[in-house]
């Protein structure tokens, strides 16, 4: 695994069954994603970190509702439920993940007017959290991505991955979809396919 750096994005309880933003089993992939970190040997993992009122938030938008899509200062937005605020518990890592293993921990998503779903840079694409910089220190040239949610940070995550440089792969039983609106997952995989994300629908031994 030389050479590899193991991704955990946005393991946190706002994603997990009871959350704000819960996606189906989410909390199903922390034992896996547990047991697979003693592979590494670089883990590094990712935070939804954002601001109360976020503009992706629904709420900051008077008659909008959770998943309806807005033009937000020139890029589609996607409107979510108060989700991962600032020193919340929902912003918490899942309780049983184990952290011992972080590196560390990149937070994204604060800026207030600019959603970040990838763990490279913001929605805009213009602002680095500085995940590429440390890896590139780090000597990593392959990363690996689990986590949640599949269809949005993950592939967003391994996207901007191809494009900073990097080898990037999906191992999917390590991930949950939000698997909306209707088709996005499928094509959303579809696309990083084809910009060559690697996804793998077992986890290789």
């Amino acid at each position: 695994m030389e050479g590899q750096a193991l991704l955990v994005v946005d393991l946190q309880n706002d994603f997990c069954p009871g959350g704000a933003l819960a996606v189906t089993d989410g909390d199903a992939v922390v034992p896996v994603v547990n047991a697979l970190m003693p592979r590494f040997p670089l883990v590094v993992a990712t935070q939804d970190w954002h601001p109360a009122g976020h503009a992706s938030f629904a709420s900051s938008h008077r008659g909008r509702k959770p998943l309806e899509v807005i033009d937000l200062d020139g890029i589609a937005q996607v409107l979510w439920p108060d989700h991962c605020v600032q020193g919340t518990a929902g912003a918490d890592f899942h309780p049983e993940l184990d952290r011992d293993f972080f590196r560390a921990i990149i937070r994204k998503g604060t800026n207030p007017r600019v959603d970040s779903y990838s763990a490279f840079r913001d929605n805009h694409r213009e602002h680095a959290t500085g995940l590429g910089s440390l890896l590139r220190e780090l000597g990593v040239g392959h990363v690996v991505i689990v986590g949640l949610t599949t269809d949005y940070c993950a592939a967003t995550s391994a996207r901007d991955a191809i494009e900073l440089g990097f080898k990037a792969e999906i191992w999917l039983p390590a991930t949950r979809p939000v698997g909306a609106p209707p088709g996005h997952t499928e094509r959303t995989l579809a696309e990083i396919r084809e910009l060559g994300v690697i996804l793998r629908d077992t986890i290789p031994t």
